[in-house]
Protein backbone atom coordinates (compact mmCIF):
# COMPACT_ATOMS: atom_id res chain seq x y z
CA UNK A 1 0.00 0.00 0.00
CA UNK A 2 1.31 3.45 -0.83
CA UNK A 3 1.27 6.49 1.43
CA UNK A 4 -1.19 8.24 -0.89
CA UNK A 5 -4.96 8.07 -0.44
CA UNK A 6 -6.57 7.36 -3.81
CA UNK A 7 -10.03 6.51 -2.49
CA UNK A 8 -11.41 9.98 -3.23
CA UNK A 9 -11.24 11.13 -6.86
CA UNK A 10 -9.77 14.51 -7.72
CA UNK A 11 -7.30 14.50 -4.84
CA UNK A 12 -4.09 12.99 -6.26
CA UNK A 13 -1.10 13.21 -3.96
CA UNK A 14 -3.20 13.55 -0.83
CA UNK A 15 -1.28 12.07 2.11
CA UNK A 16 -2.86 8.81 3.24
CA UNK A 17 -3.27 8.00 6.91
CA UNK A 18 -2.05 4.41 6.63
CA UNK A 19 1.75 4.08 6.66
CA UNK A 20 3.22 2.28 3.62
CA UNK A 21 4.64 -1.19 4.16
CA UNK A 22 8.22 0.06 4.12
CA UNK A 23 7.64 2.67 6.85
CA UNK A 24 9.86 2.38 9.92
CA UNK A 25 9.24 2.59 13.64
CA UNK A 26 9.80 6.05 15.17
CA UNK A 27 12.97 6.60 17.19
CA UNK A 28 12.94 8.95 20.16
CA UNK A 29 15.76 11.48 19.86
CA UNK A 30 18.58 11.08 22.38
CA UNK A 31 18.06 14.68 23.55
CA UNK A 32 14.26 14.51 23.75
CA UNK A 33 12.66 15.67 27.01
CA UNK A 34 12.49 12.96 29.66
CA UNK A 35 9.20 11.11 30.27
CA UNK A 36 6.98 13.23 32.50
CA UNK A 37 8.72 16.49 31.56
CA UNK A 38 6.43 19.40 30.73
CA UNK A 39 7.10 20.48 27.14
CA UNK A 40 5.89 24.04 27.59
CA UNK A 41 4.55 26.33 24.88
CA UNK A 42 6.39 26.04 21.60
CA UNK A 43 5.41 29.65 20.78
CA UNK A 44 3.88 32.17 23.18
CA UNK A 45 1.25 33.32 20.66
CA UNK A 46 0.19 29.84 19.57
CA UNK A 47 -3.58 29.44 19.93
CA UNK A 48 -3.12 25.85 21.08
CA UNK A 49 -0.42 26.10 23.74
CA UNK A 50 0.73 29.72 24.00
CA UNK A 51 0.35 31.54 27.29
CA UNK A 52 0.15 34.84 25.39
CA UNK A 53 -3.26 34.02 23.90
CA UNK A 54 -5.98 35.02 26.39
CA UNK A 55 -8.64 32.92 24.65
CA UNK A 56 -6.32 30.10 23.55
CA UNK A 57 -6.48 26.52 24.75
CA UNK A 58 -3.42 26.83 27.01
CA UNK A 59 -2.90 23.12 26.37
CA UNK A 60 -0.13 21.55 28.46
CA UNK A 61 1.73 18.54 27.09
CA UNK A 62 4.19 16.23 28.80
CA UNK A 63 6.62 13.81 27.23
CA UNK A 64 5.59 10.18 27.61
CA UNK A 65 7.42 6.92 27.10
CA UNK A 66 8.78 6.15 23.64
CA UNK A 67 7.48 8.70 21.13
CA UNK A 68 4.31 9.67 22.97
CA UNK A 69 2.87 12.66 24.81
CA UNK A 70 0.04 13.25 27.23
CA UNK A 71 -1.76 16.59 27.32
CA UNK A 72 -4.67 18.37 28.98
CA UNK A 73 -6.81 21.41 28.37
CA UNK A 74 -9.91 22.76 30.06
CA UNK A 75 -12.91 23.80 27.94
CA UNK A 76 -13.64 27.44 28.80
CA UNK A 77 -16.36 29.94 27.90
CA UNK A 78 -14.49 31.11 24.79
CA UNK A 79 -14.29 27.53 23.46
CA UNK A 80 -18.04 26.92 23.06
CA UNK A 81 -19.82 25.95 19.90
CA UNK A 82 -23.31 24.87 20.95
CA UNK A 83 -24.36 26.33 24.31
CA UNK A 84 -22.38 24.67 27.07
CA UNK A 85 -20.38 22.43 24.72
CA UNK A 86 -16.92 22.63 23.19
CA UNK A 87 -16.74 23.72 19.55
CA UNK A 88 -15.67 20.86 17.28
CA UNK A 89 -12.98 23.03 15.74
CA UNK A 90 -11.51 23.68 19.17
CA UNK A 91 -11.38 19.96 19.87
CA UNK A 92 -9.68 19.37 16.51
CA UNK A 93 -7.18 22.08 17.44
CA UNK A 94 -6.44 20.33 20.74
CA UNK A 95 -5.79 17.07 18.89
CA UNK A 96 -3.62 18.81 16.29
CA UNK A 97 -1.60 20.61 18.96
CA UNK A 98 -1.02 17.40 20.89
CA UNK A 99 -0.04 15.48 17.77
CA UNK A 100 2.26 18.28 16.68
CA UNK A 101 4.10 18.26 19.99
CA UNK A 102 5.23 14.70 19.23
CA UNK A 103 7.69 16.09 16.71
CA UNK A 104 9.70 17.63 19.53
CA UNK A 105 10.49 14.10 20.72
CA UNK A 106 11.86 13.31 17.26
CA UNK A 107 13.62 16.70 17.11
CA UNK A 108 12.27 17.51 13.66
CA UNK A 109 10.34 20.49 12.29
CA UNK A 110 7.11 19.20 10.81
CA UNK A 111 3.74 20.59 9.75
CA UNK A 112 0.31 19.02 9.60
CA UNK A 113 -0.26 17.41 6.21
CA UNK A 114 -3.56 15.76 7.04
CA UNK A 115 -5.70 15.44 10.15
CA UNK A 116 -8.78 13.23 10.33
CA UNK A 117 -10.90 13.64 13.45
CA UNK A 118 -13.73 11.55 14.90
CA UNK A 119 -16.10 13.21 17.36
CA UNK A 120 -17.39 10.43 19.59
CA UNK A 121 -19.28 12.30 22.33
CA UNK A 122 -19.98 15.91 23.37
CA UNK A 123 -17.44 17.67 25.59
CA UNK A 124 -19.17 20.00 28.08
CA UNK A 125 -17.97 23.41 29.19
CA UNK A 126 -15.63 23.07 32.18
CA UNK A 127 -14.44 19.62 31.14
CA UNK A 128 -10.76 18.72 31.29
CA UNK A 129 -9.91 16.88 28.08
CA UNK A 130 -7.14 14.32 28.59
CA UNK A 131 -5.20 13.61 25.40
CA UNK A 132 -2.77 10.83 24.61
CA UNK A 133 -0.81 10.77 21.34
CA UNK A 134 1.93 8.71 19.78
CA UNK A 135 3.92 8.44 16.57
CA UNK A 136 3.21 5.11 14.89
CA UNK A 137 5.56 5.18 11.89
CA UNK A 138 7.93 7.28 9.80
CA UNK A 139 8.36 7.14 6.04
CA UNK A 140 10.80 9.62 4.55
CA UNK A 141 9.49 13.07 5.44
CA UNK A 142 6.10 11.72 6.56
CA UNK A 143 5.38 11.14 10.24
CA UNK A 144 2.27 9.06 11.04
CA UNK A 145 0.59 9.57 14.40
CA UNK A 146 -2.60 8.96 16.32
CA UNK A 147 -4.32 10.54 19.33
CA UNK A 148 -7.30 10.04 21.58
CA UNK A 149 -9.05 12.47 23.95
CA UNK A 150 -10.96 11.34 27.03
CA UNK A 151 -13.21 13.06 29.53
CA UNK A 152 -13.68 12.28 33.21
CA UNK A 153 -10.01 11.37 33.65
CA UNK A 154 -7.12 9.82 31.69
CA UNK A 155 -8.97 6.50 31.60
CA UNK A 156 -12.43 7.96 31.05
CA UNK A 157 -14.69 7.54 28.04
CA UNK A 158 -13.32 8.52 24.62
CA UNK A 159 -14.70 11.86 23.36
CA UNK A 160 -12.49 12.50 20.32
CA UNK A 161 -9.79 10.72 18.35
CA UNK A 162 -7.63 11.57 15.38
CA UNK A 163 -5.09 10.20 12.94
CA UNK A 164 -2.59 12.48 11.27
CA UNK A 165 0.30 12.73 8.86
CA UNK A 166 2.92 15.39 9.53
CA UNK A 167 5.43 16.42 6.89
CA UNK A 168 8.99 17.29 7.85
CA UNK A 169 10.04 20.72 6.55
CA UNK A 170 12.95 23.12 6.80
CA UNK A 171 12.70 26.43 8.66
CA UNK A 172 12.53 28.13 5.24
CA UNK A 173 8.89 26.97 5.09
CA UNK A 174 8.05 29.48 7.82
CA UNK A 175 10.37 32.24 6.63
CA UNK A 176 8.78 32.16 3.16
CA UNK A 177 5.16 31.91 4.33
CA UNK A 178 4.91 33.61 7.73
CA UNK A 179 4.41 37.30 8.44
CA UNK A 180 7.81 39.01 8.50
CA UNK A 181 7.46 40.73 11.90
CA UNK A 182 6.64 37.52 13.78
CA UNK A 183 9.30 35.50 11.95
CA UNK A 184 12.01 38.05 12.69
CA UNK A 185 11.01 38.29 16.35
CA UNK A 186 11.09 34.51 16.76
CA UNK A 187 14.42 34.19 14.93
CA UNK A 188 15.95 36.90 17.16
CA UNK A 189 15.14 35.10 20.42
CA UNK A 190 18.48 34.46 22.21
CA UNK A 191 17.12 31.21 23.69
CA UNK A 192 18.11 28.56 21.12
CA UNK A 193 15.51 26.07 22.30
CA UNK A 194 12.67 28.62 22.16
CA UNK A 195 13.89 29.76 18.75
CA UNK A 196 13.80 26.20 17.42
CA UNK A 197 10.45 25.37 19.00
CA UNK A 198 8.74 28.47 17.61
CA UNK A 199 8.74 26.73 14.22
CA UNK A 200 7.71 23.34 15.52
CA UNK A 201 4.15 22.61 14.44
CA UNK A 202 2.63 25.50 12.51
CA UNK A 203 1.00 24.51 9.19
Amino acid sequence: MSGTDTTKPGRPGRPGLTPPTDAVAPVRHAEAPAPGELLGAHYDRCFGCGTGQPHGLHLEARAGEGVSVQAEFTVKEAHQGAPGLAHGGVLATALDETLGSLNWLLRVIAVTGRLETDFVRPVPLGTVLHLDAQVTAVHGRKIYSTAVGRIGGPDGPVAVRADAVFIEVKVDHFIENGRTEEIQAAMADPDQVKRARAFEVNP
